[in-house]
């Protein structure tokens, strides 16, 4: 209660609604992001607290740095499911649905229910941070190299929940996630890896530009060809409020991608994005609509989002416990802590109470700010798609463009992001699936570096994988995901030449 008491002033919760409002407002601008959010406000909030005492100045601005952190892993939805354009990595999976959602007249619905499924994800993984800080800080100590190696190889099998109509298709595009995720230089050798002399791919290929070409770019194409013939983007707006029937739809895939997100999130290296492509698979496995995702179920609007809104709660588990980032942005948050002279750790609890806990009460204070802020803004939001497509598409290019010069100034990227929607297009045209490119694209460093560490430890001995029992769990799991398939497809062959 004492940490309510430190947020509930009228300060602090003045700085967690600037916090929330300019998250939210950074997440919409693809490119931006939480990471460069945060960085970018720093200076901001010292300016703003200068004034203050110094111990006052640390809890406000942290409780408006945390604000723009968990703002913008809402914003980052909204153009993902208005234009198909992700505003960060962590909402590639909204766009699954959620454009399908859009092009359907359900904009404004899949705007609520993104707000709902937030606002559940990150109250959820609050109260579990409260409750699990301590057993969870533990479990995440014990995991090691083989652990995340086998955890994240179990994540890329999961792509045969991401197939759609041929499992061949879905493997080659996995196959190329991962080939496009190995181009830069080798951080073990330091030899240059399909660079082909091209000093731009030293540093390896932006994900951002991969993904807002092939998902927004790719959908430009689309609309240019498809005008062409009578058709394009030509949908209405039926209704702002979600149903009943979405509510209830969406309240067990909420209550999944939380307690999903919030666990990944405890994770050091994990992040968001992978939480939401876990939570979106675990959809595609168990849902009882799981045939309708992809063509626009609520399903796949609210279980990423909730994920990807939890994971911030259990994000700031190994932050304040131990003193160890998750993410890029937990690590620009750490430092802008110790800037204020607070040190993470085993004795924040213990010395600094009231930053602690205050921090956590705000974040509650926050997500309700979240909720009531962006509710009321959902019909602002959703007149996009009524903007008639000769000025959607050159919105759709801004964005695209902005966002991603802006991540490197690099006019290189500008024309890979030209060649990714003209990939994109051609991609979809035929039935490629595009997530499991973005799966292993993402997964692929992860898997390689952790691969190599372990290794490393064991003297190149593979059965390290098994020695653990986490990491044999977990590869167990693999191989069964991956064999689920093949044989449900034998068994329906088999089913179906008895009928004949």
């Amino acid at each position: 209660m004492d940490g309510f008491g430190t947020a509930i002033q009228w300060h602090n919760l003045f700085f967690a609604f600037i916090g929330v409002l300019i998250g939210t407002i950074v997440g919409t601008l693809p490119g931006i992001g939480p990471m460069s959010g945060v960085a970018l406000l720093i200076p901001v909030s010292a300016s703003l607290t200068q004034s203050m005492s110094p111990e006052q100045a640390a809890i406000s601005a942290i409780i408006l740095l945390a604000g723009v952190y968990y703002g913008a892993m809402y914003g980052s939805s909204t153009t993902s499911i208005l234009l198909n354009t992700p505003g960060d990595s962590a909402s590639v999976a909204t766009t699954f649905d959620g454009y399908p959602m859009a092009k359907q007249g359900r904009a404004g619905i899949a705007l609520a229910l993104t707000a709902i499924a937030s606002f559940g994800g990150g109250i959820i993984s609050l109260i579990a941070l409260i409750l699990l800080v301590e057993p969870l800080t533990n479990v995440a100590i014990g995991f090691g190299p083989t652990e995340y190696f086998a955890m994240m190889f179990l994540g890329l099998t999961a792509v045969t929940g991401l197939t759609g109509k041929s499992i061949s298709k879905a493997a080659i595009m996995t196959v190329l996630g991962l080939a496009v995720a190995t181009i830069g230089i080798d951080s073990v050798s330091g030899v240059n890896r399909m660079t082909y002399g091209i000093p731009e791919l030293y540093q390896g290929v932006e994900f951002l530009t991969i993904a807002v070409g092939l998902f927004a770019f790719g959908e430009v194409f689309k609309m240019v060809i498809g005008s062409e013939s009578g058709g394009g983007f030509k949908a209405k707006i039926t209704r702002i409020l979600p149903t009943k029937k979405d509510l209830k739809e969406s309240a067990a895939p909420i209550g999944r991608g939380s307690v999903l997100g919030f666990i990944i999130g405890v994770l050091p290296g994990a992040g968001s994005t992978i939480a939401s492509f876990f939570a979106y698979t675990l959809e595609k496995k168990v849902s009882k609509n799981r045939k309708k995702l992809g063509t626009g179920a609520v399903e796949g609007v609210t279980a990423p989002e909730a994920s990807n809104s939890a994971s911030t709660g259990g994000g700031m588990i190994p932050l304040l416990a131990l003193g160890i980032p998750g993410s890029g942005t937990i690590a620009v948050l750490l430092g802008a802590m110790i800037m204020y002279n607070v040190q993470p750790g085993p004795l924040l609890f213990e010395e600094s109470p009231e930053i602690a806990w205050g921090l956590i009460a705000s974040m509650f204070i926050g997500n309700l700010m979240l909720l009531i802020l962006n509710l009321p803004l959902i019909k602002v939001f959703a007149k996009i798609v009524d903007t008639p497509t000769k000025y959607l598409l050159p919105l759709i290019i801004m964005f695209g463009v902005f966002g991603v010069y802006a991540v490197q100034l690099s006019t290189f990227n500008l024309f890979l992001l030209i060649a990714c929607g003209v990939l994109g297009y051609f991609l979809t045209k035929h039935d490629f699936p595009l997530a499991p490119f973005v799966l292993g694209m993402i997964l692929g460093p992860m898997i390689e570096n952790n691969l190599r560490r372990a290794l490393t430890i064991s003297n190149g001995d593979y059965m390290v994988f098994l020695t653990t029992p986490i990491s044999a769990v977990l590869l167990f799991l693999s191989i069964i995901m991956l064999a689920a398939p093949l044989i449900s497809k034998s068994i329906l062959k088999n089913i179906n030449k008895q009928n004949i």
